[in-house]
């Protein structure tokens, strides 16, 4: 059978090329169209959706804001709650000044060296202890007064074992002059300034003591206080001896 084709190329390429055109404005159409379809689907959940959901939101906490405001005596049930969760946190904080006076006790030689203390300042900020004192054998004294600080520390338990830290750290003696005291001794005034670990103060230092040369002082059960440890600063003498 033979087939003769009447139409030239041109046409056949012409014919070709607006199937291709009719194909591609089909196309665009049809993604115009599902892109405006998309729009206003979001435009109705935006504008409606979200509407009628926060709606919703807003009643459900007005009910519950109700619910809340008919408890009674909910702000100091509520205050009562926030001060028991500190609770922990408070007295694992809290300083235990009370081992001051124990420290004192334990660092102060045994006559002829002891010292009088006239003046203690903590400054628990920068683990700083001030001590004002006086020592009737002057220079001697005050030496045995450092070394005896020196070698104390602090012991305490944690986790069931025993740890130990020295007590003093940049120790410093300032101030240093001659005075007289009430009885009319003649007698040498300082001040003497360390830093000591934070653990010594510490409410977390279980069953602290303090450990000098000789002496060792429970710390949490020692109650009495010599007299003879403190005493009046002494007062000036118009001309050094």
């Amino acid at each position: 059978m033979i087939q003769i084709n009447l139409v030239p190329d041109v046409k056949q390429e012409l014919i070709t090329a607006q199937r291709v055109r009719t194909s591609v404005v089909t196309g665009a159409i049809l993604v115009a169209l599902a892109a405006v379809a998309l729009i206003v689907v979001m435009a109705l959940y935006v504008f409606g959706g979200q509407t009628i959901r926060g709606a919703i939101l807003d009643g459900n906490i007005d009910s519950e804001q109700e619910k809340i405001a008919a408890v009674p005596d909910l702000a100091n049930t509520l205050t009562i709650q926030n001060q028991l969760t500190k609770l922990d946190e408070t007295h694992s904080n809290k300083t235990i000044s009370s081992r001051l006076l124990d420290m004192l006790t334990t660092v102060n030689p045994d006559k002829p060296n002891n010292i009088k203390t006239s003046t203690v300042s903590l400054d628990t900020e920068s683990s700083t202890v001030t001590i004002e004192a006086q020592a009737s054998r002057g220079y001697s004294a005050l030496e045995v007064y450092k070394k005896t600080i020196s070698a104390t520390n602090v012991e305490f338990e944690q986790d069931g074992q025993t740890e130990a830290y020295p007590l003093a750290s940049n120790l410093q003696v300032t101030d240093t002059s001659y005075g007289q005291d009430a009885s009319g001794k003649r007698v040498l005034r300082f001040t003497l300034t360390f830093e000591y670990p934070v653990e010594l103060f510490a409410y977390s230092s279980k069953n602290a003591r303090i450990a000098g040369p000789h002496v060792q002082n429970v710390t949490d059960s020692y109650i009495r206080i010599p007299q003879s440890l403190f005493g009046d600063r002494a007062d000036d003498l118009k001309e050094a001896e």
